[in-house]
């Protein structure tokens, strides 16, 4: 197994380390100023979602600029993705941190180009990230790291980014979600 392989995998084993530590109820002291708090395994839970989160473009640039692309770095590389963002956007739900509905649209918009791409795939054709999934990709894991950190440091300035952030993740995942099917409308079958 080559090491963008391995980066990828380790994307997948940090998954459960974050909800783990998101969904743990530990009784030490949170941190605490002035109005804001913020528990400890929240802090860790946010730093290994950054670097998670970090390791997404890195697997792929080693994989190409090695040239070690391989069937199972295409494959991994999408799901590690998808578990990622779908298991922290289900534990901010659990921890009301996040309304359902973003979260089922989010997680339903990456089902639905899942499904597009392997549609795409049995028609030997491969849908390369647009700009548009990649802003998605990037404004997402902005609201999570912000949600993650209860709105620091923005909290302090009596400003509701965390919400900002959110209807931004949903509104622009829906836009590209939207901008692959019509991209691709090519490869849906009007009829059988």
């Amino acid at each position: 197994m080559n090491i963008a392989n391995r980066i990828t995998l380790i994307r997948i084993f940090l998954v459960p380390i974050i909800m783990f530590l998101l969904l743990i109820n530990v009784d030490l002291k949170p941190l605490t100023f002035d109005d804001f708090s913020i528990t400890w395994n929240q802090i860790l839970a946010a730093l290994i979602f950054i670097v998670a989160a970090s390791t997404d473009g890195l697997d792929g640039y080693i994989a190409r600029k090695n040239k070690i692309v391989t069937n199972l770095g295409k494959l991994l590389d999408p799901l590690a993705d998808k578990l990622l963002v779908a298991a922290v956007l289900i534990s901010l739900v659990e921890m009301d941190k996040l309304d359902a509905w973003i979260a089922i649209v989010i997680i339903s918009r990456e089902f639905a180009v899942t499904g597009l791409r392997q549609i795409a795939l049995l028609e030997g054709k491969v849908l390369a990230a647009s700009t548009w999934g990649k802003w998605k990709t990037a404004v997402q894991i902005t609201m999570i790291i912000d949600l993650l950190l209860n709105n620091f440091p923005f909290t302090f300035l009596d400003f509701r980014f965390d919400l900002i952030s959110s209807w931004a993740a949903a509104l622009i995942t829906v836009y590209s979600g939207i901008d692959y099917f019509l991209k691709n409308k090519n490869l849906i079958p009007l009829t059988e």
